[in-house]
């Protein structure tokens, strides 16, 4: 269990994330993700440098083609020390299986960062699902289904909405982990999410992780809001 919610990095480029770091106090080991937006812009090399201060780093770019050319992507993803990253289940059990592969390869006796799969994204409703994926099973249906592939596959677990945290838990082993994004502190805005929860319902849920952007990266007092929404994420551990 992660006691520290993970903060979106979601910025344009790596000037913006050290500016945004400096309202942090340097001896705070933070984690962190960066996503497709800061990583395509800053490379690699923003990275390397969250490492570099101590960070620990979800590298989230939802990785969706064949299995070869993920596992030889996941080689490289490996090398830069990212704690997570992540595939789409979508992509089926025998890619999953190949970046899993490409992650153990590219660590080279390290550790081999936790491999975790998105289900449906939390921005996607039923309806949505339904119409434009074709998927005539509910959305709770397919989430399910798409977990247990990633836990045939030998993953550590999923991105999913905390709605979905409970199910999933009951379906599978002990030891797979839920990562909800999506996490919103009671009053902020909703936004783009359609499937959103506070901090203290996602932990009832048995949500093992929780990714926090806007409500932190875009408040007045970035530090606080953290604390806030740390403190009432730790408690529910102890």
């Amino acid at each position: 269990m992660e006691n520290r919610p993970i903060i979106a990095l979601d910025f344009p480029d790596s000037s913006a994330v050290k500016k945004f770091l400096t309202g942090f106090p340097q001896e705070e080991k933070l984690f962190v993700k960066v996503g497709m937006e800061l990583f395509y812009q800053a490379g690699p090399q923003v990275v390397t440098a969250l490492k570099a201060a101590g960070h620990d780093v979800f590298l989230d770019l939802k990785l969706h083609d064949i299995p070869n050319t993920v596992m030889r992507a996941m080689r490289n993803l490996a090398r830069l020390g990212v704690n997570l990253t992540n595939v789409h289940a979508a992509g089926g059990q025998e890619m999953m299986e190949a970046a899993l592969q490409g992650l153990s390869d590219g660590a080279n006796g390290s550790a081999v960062p936790k491999l975790f799969a998105v289900t449906q994204l939390t921005s996607t409703s039923e309806t949505k699902m339904q119409e434009e994926q074709q998927i005539y099973t509910s959305l709770a249906e397919s989430v399910l289904n798409y977990a247990q592939l990633a836990e045939k596959a030998g993953l550590a677990g999923v991105v999913c909405s905390a709605l979905e945290a409970s199910t999933i838990h009951e379906a599978t082993s002990n030891q797979f982990l839920c990562l909800t994004p999506g996490i919103r502190p009671t009053g902020s805005a909703v936004g783009d999410q359609k499937r959103a929860v506070t901090p203290q319902k996602a932990r009832e849920l048995g949500a093992n992780y929780i990714v926090v952007g806007r409500p932190i990266t875009q408040a007045a007092d970035p530090y606080a809001s953290y604390q806030i929404i740390k403190k009432e994420w730790s408690q529910s551990h102890e």
